[in-house]
């Protein structure tokens, strides 16, 4: 079948946990927004026809910015809301020590990548932009290089959370913020081939991996086909490609290791004291 919803643009949304650094994996859900020039009520006639969806469900007053949303849940059961209208909270005035811009993508571990690209494609339009194998997928949805990735996993569950910043600076105000609190790093700062966002990851007290990125790929030309050109890009135009098994995690080099210790387990990071 065809994508009977365009233009969608990814948000996330974390529960009823108000600290966007503390989501705990099990109360996660995707919340997507699309273009106002789509009514909520064709969307939502659109979705309750798709035959890939067992049960939707027209939600009010979902949350204090969403006042109308069609809900449904996607193969791997995560809870999905559409909305069309967001109204955003009032600014506090109160200074942020760093500052993240949004929730750019969330990354999760299922059983069947094809089945969850499948549905993602045809009942909401994603695109694919890169695969890893064909183990790991990067979907986009917007001019983003990726919004959602799926990675096989015999344990299906959240595998991080991204939070991007407009800059190198923030990334270093932002590290120097979590090690000052004891919160330390477990992978990075290094710039991913895949995506070119540089990140680091660190893990919250839910034990989520948290990621905080910048210089993620574009795309701002479906027609084209290619990502915006970067001075660290491997080709010219850089297209959506199939990756092989010799793909660097890190493009620098160094954290490209099969396993490291703190990352790819659930169990706390060994740091030592670094403050008295």
């Amino acid at each position: 079948m065809g994508c009977p919803i365009r233009n969608v643009r990814s948000k996330k949304k974390i529960g009823n946990n108000a600290d966007p650094l503390g989501a705990g994996a099990e109360n996660f859900l995707e919340v997507f927004e699309f273009y106002p020039a789509n009514t909520i009520n064709r969307q939502a006639d659109l979705l309750m026809q798709s035959p890939e969806l067992a049960e939707t469900d027209r939600r009010k007053d979902v949350s204090p910015g969403i006042a109308d949303a069609v809900t449904f849940e996607d193969p791997k059961g995560t809870p999905l809301d559409i909305f069309a209208e967001y109204k955003f909270a009032k600014l506090d005035g109160i200074p942020s020590i760093f500052n993240i811009l949004k929730l750019g993508h969330v990354a999760y571990r299922v059983l069947d990548v094809q089945q969850i690209v499948k549905f993602y494609c045809e009942v909401l339009g994603f695109r694919v932009s890169d695969w890893r194998g064909d183990f790991f997928v990067f979907m986009r949805c917007n001019t983003d290089h990726h919004t959602l990735n799926f990675i096989i996993d015999e344990k299906p569950q959240l595998h991080h959370i991204a939070f991007e910043v407009i800059d190198w600076a923030e990334i270093h105000k932002a590290v120097d913020y979590l090690a000052h609190n004891k919160v330390h790093l477990v992978w990075g700062p290094g710039r991913h081939v895949i995506g070119h966002n540089v990140a680091t990851y660190h893990r919250n007290a839910d034990l989520v991996r948290v990621e905080i990125f910048t210089e993620l790929d574009q795309m701002n030309d479906e027609a084209l086909g290619y990502f915006d050109p970067r001075p660290w890009h491997q080709e010219f135009p850089l297209y959506p490609k199939l990756h092989g098994p010799e793909t660097l995690r890190n493009y620098w080099g160094f954290g490209s290791e099969r396993i490291i210790e703190g990352y790819q387990t659930n169990e706390l990071p060994k740091y030592g004291a670094i403050r008295g």
